[in-house]
């Protein structure tokens, strides 16, 4: 569910806002050694321990690249679903969009993870999701996992993991919103970040957020302003020092004892 950003000490200017656009598919198959050379198979998107053949079976359906400029969707809401997608590089922003036209953040996603399950249910997606940076995933037909599943226990397995992580991600935030207080909520969302970046090597305590603070106010239900000061009372406290997207946590004990009341896997974090 949370968080988007880079390497320690690399910036990016703020490019331009751009209509999204839906995004550009390049139809092209991996070669063979897609999925074996990918330093992610083991993190997230595939089981330890398939034999040879088994993993080649897996290699042959990611048949497709999507490479998705930011502020492009990957899907919308009531598109018909036919993929999941893992995360090769980049970060996802998915939200809910009201009747009123007010939007409602419902996760972010880096690289790594697995976006598309929202539409297993009823066969269509029921929320957006567009990139908040410039990104590239695998694509992996529905149907065809749910074949080589049934073949491969392993596979469907660690498939019903990914599932169940998803499950406890939302009660994790249900609990957050219900009974947290705003600088309770805001520490348990650095953390969370903080955990992320750090189980896909990156640096634990610096890192460049890809999240508007409109985006992250709407995630933790809270307003932008509510954000801003909370961001501030921190900063003044020592706690973190940010400069515009460039964020240092500066105490990772005290803002532990602020989010106290967090679960041991906070939301989004994964297993």
């Amino acid at each position: 569910m949370i968080a988007a950003i880079q390497k320690t000490g690399a910036t990016t200017k703020m490019q331009q806002q751009v209509q999204p656009l839906l995004a550009e598919i390049i139809d092209a198959r991996y070669p063979k050694s897609g999925c074996a050379a990918c330093d992610l198979r083991d993190l997230w998107c595939l089981p330890k321990g398939l034999n040879g053949d088994e993993f080649l079976q897996v290699d042959r359906i990611i048949n497709r690249r999507k490479r998705i400029k930011r502020n492009e969707y990957l899907y919308r809401t009531g598109d018909a679903f036919r993929s999941v997608y893992a995360m090769r590089t980049g970060f996802f922003k998915t939200f809910i969009t009201s009747s009123r036209g007010q939007e409602h953040v419902s996760g972010f996603h880096m690289t790594g993870e697995l976006l598309g399950m929202d539409a297993i249910c009823e066969d269509k997606h029921n929320c957006n999701a567009i990139a908040l940076e410039d990104s590239e995933l695998c694509e992996i037909p529905f149907s065809e996992l749910e074949m080589l599943g049934r073949k491969i226990p392993s596979l469907q397995h660690h498939f019903h993991k990914i599932m169940s992580r998803e499950i406890s991600r939302n009660h994790s935030l249900v609990i957050l919103l219900s009974s947290m207080s705003a600088d309770e909520r805001l520490a348990a969302f650095l953390l969370n970040l903080s955990q992320r970046m750090g189980a896909r090597g990156y640096s634990f305590t610096q890192f460049q957020l890809r999240m508007t603070r409109g985006d992250i106010g709407s995630y933790l239900g809270l307003k932008l302003e509510t954000i801003s000061r909370m961001l501030s009372k921190f900063q003044e406290e020592g706690l973190i020092s940010v400069q515009n997207k460039n964020l240092v946590l500066n105490d990772l004990a005290r803002l532990r004892q602020i989010a106290e009341h967090t679960t041991a896997e906070a939301p989004g974090t994964p297993t």
